[in-house]
């Protein structure tokens, strides 16, 4: 999903050579942070691709291994490199969306677990195709995308929906009560989903939370977030990113917190009728 962490991770990539120029200058992750003034995570996020590093980060590693400036350079270039990609990534995000959907759909259909958590919008996988229609909309005016991706990529979010009807894998949606009250399309648009919303919550292996305007959650919803096994997709206006390990972990948290806050079941089918009332008095 994200080419800047394909980019440090792959063998004999960026990260495996910092890894292997610390070995070779016969120092453990521990005495090259202490020499650095790190932490020692830091050390090990570099070396297994999780960080990025700056350019001070590797002038600083190849002076503390010993290394020559030919190999601050080559690691210098592979830097520049992989930030090209990235930013051709971010490139596409911009673009219409048609690529990125496919890469998410296939990323849904493995994982046997998705969590997603949305402040102010309906999550994909529950979006009816008029909703998805108005959200795709958004990248035209925004980014300048062709219009005319608009129905390709609202057909590729639709598609990937069918994962919901897999019975082997499990579902949790939590959403702020803000996303079934923000205007974000014309009412009976709304009302569809909001319909949509009533006819999903009923599944088995799906679980939809609403936290609630008066509720009083442990930790502030700062973004939203797509959670497909231990892999979290974080998703900006200007791009996107991709998480594993210590990160993705600290999402299930961030998770499991929002559930708590969330009221599920009756209480949320309640909270839905409530904001389809109040669409129908305008």
């Amino acid at each position: 999903m994200n080419p800047m962490s394909d980019w440090l991770a792959r063998p004999g990539g960026l990260a495996d050579s910092l890894l292997s120029m610390r070995k070779a200058a016969k120092l453990t992750g521990e005495q090259l942070a202490t020499t650095l003034g790190w932490v020692r995570s830091k050390v090990s996020k570099l070396e297994n691709g999780r960080q990025t590093p700056s350019e001070q980060d590797i002038t600083d590693w190849v002076r503390a291994c010993g290394s020559d400036e030919a190999a601050r350079r080559q690691l210098l270039d592979e830097l520049a490199a992989g930030r090209a990609a990235h930013r051709q990534w971010r490139h596409e995000l911009r673009r219409g969306q048609v690529e990125l959907q496919t890469d998410v759909d296939e990323l849904a259909r493995r994982a046997t677990v998705i969590r997603n958590f949305e402040i102010m919008l309906v999550p994909g996988l529950l979006q009816t195709a008029g909703y998805a229609r108005h959200r795709v909309l958004e990248n035209v005016r925004v980014y300048g995308a062709d219009e005319r991706e608009v129905d390709a990529a609202v057909a590729a979010r639709m598609r990937r929906q069918d994962v919901l009807h897999d019975g082997s894998k499990r579902f949790e949606f939590v959403i702020s009560e803000a996303a079934l009250r923000v205007r974000l399309c014309p009412p009976e648009v709304m009302l569809g989903q909001l319909d949509r919303l009533l006819s999903l919550a009923g599944m088995p292996n799906l679980t939809l939370g609403i936290v609630p305007f008066d509720a009083e959650p442990s930790i502030a919803p700062l973004n939203g977030f797509l959670m497909l096994d231990d892999v979290t997709l974080v998703e900006t206006f200007a791009s996107g990113i991709q998480l594993q390990g210590d990160e993705s972990a600290a999402y299930q948290r961030i998770a499991s917190f929002l559930l708590d806050a969330a009221v599920t079941a009756e209480a949320a089918r309640q909270l839905i009728l409530a904001a389809q009332d109040e669409l129908r008095r305008l």
